[in-house]
């Protein structure tokens, strides 16, 4: 299966479009977007060209260093939207001064973000979108659904009970193999494929989300025994991990090796240690 020429072509110019959005106001949205947007360029050209020539590679580096700063606000983002969806009355006044605190932090983040989108760094990575753009010729025999299948080998491989650590490598390749797969020509096969991928991936950012909003919370509220908000945040993640084990258990004609897995009887995930756990009331999320 070819790779889409036109797909090709659209990726460089949505980049340009929302590096310009995002230097104008790194709102929540621009953030994701742009960074999502760097990640398909990035899989492109690592994965679907032959080896990247000077422009490309002084192009990635450029992208690279913008992405990692938009990725530190996009993990405020994440972590205020759980929390704000998260209904607990036990401890109004832990959850908004949590809110406050994660709402500094993100303010401190995009002025980062924005320093360091400059002028001059936002016209050169758009001098080498564009001649990346025009001079990008990917390899004939490279089948985009194929290098997809060889991204998730690595964990198509994993054995043994589900931990965090395999989550994160399910949720880091599979992203990276969906982006591979959306440059094959569209076809019953592409299409169902990306489809499944996208079901996983919702599943496990779900609960990375929330991972991350625990551990936010753990280190400025201290652990279990000291907060029950941080007890039920504990609570919320371990079932988001279980959803998401369901969900690779589910899918394992993309993930084969998925359909044995299985939650086993503690020991299954590392956590913080959680002796004699509080009783919380079950917090409800959207």
């Amino acid at each position: 299966m070819s790779i889409a020429p036109k797909r090709c072509r659209l990726v460089f110019e949505k980049l340009e479009r929302d590096l310009d959005r995002l230097s104008a106001e790194p709102e929540a949205k621009k953030v994701h977007r742009f960074r999502t947007g760097v990640r398909r360029v990035q899989t492109l050209l690592e994965e679907l060209s032959p080896t990247p020539d000077r422009n490309q590679r002084r192009l990635l580096k450029l992208l690279t260093r913008i992405r990692k700063k938009a990725g530190k606000v996009r993990d405020l983002d994440v972590q205020l939207a759980a929390l704000r969806s998260m209904k607990f009355p036990q401890e109004p006044r832990r959850k908004t001064q949590l809110m406050h605190q994660l709402i500094e932090l993100r303010g401190q983040r995009e002025k980062k973000l924005s320093k360091a989108l400059t002028r001059e760094a936002v016209r050169e990575i758009h001098k080498r979108l564009k001649r990346a753009r025009k001079n990008f010729n990917p390899e004939v025999d490279r089948d985009p659904l194929s290098v997809a299948r060889q991204i998730l080998e690595p964990i198509a491989k994993a054995d043994g009970l589900p931990t965090e650590e395999l989550l994160h490598q399910y949720r880091i390749l599979g992203k990276r193999a969906r982006y591979a797969a959306e440059f094959a020509s569209k076809s019953p096969e592409s299409t169902q494929f990306i489809a499944q991928i996208e079901r996983i991936q919702d599943a496990l950012g779900d609960w990375h989300d929330w991972l991350t909003l625990t551990q936010s919370a753990a280190a400025r509220l201290g652990d279990i025994r000291e907060s029950s908000l941080v007890a039920a945040l504990h609570n919320v993640t371990g079932t988001k991990f279980r959803n998401a084990v369901t969900s690779l258990s589910a899918s394992h004609a993309a993930f084969p090796a998925t359909q044995a897995l299985e939650i086993g009887q503690g020991g299954t995930r590392k956590r913080q240690s959680r002796p004699s756990e509080p009783a919380a009331s079950a917090p409800t999320a959207a």
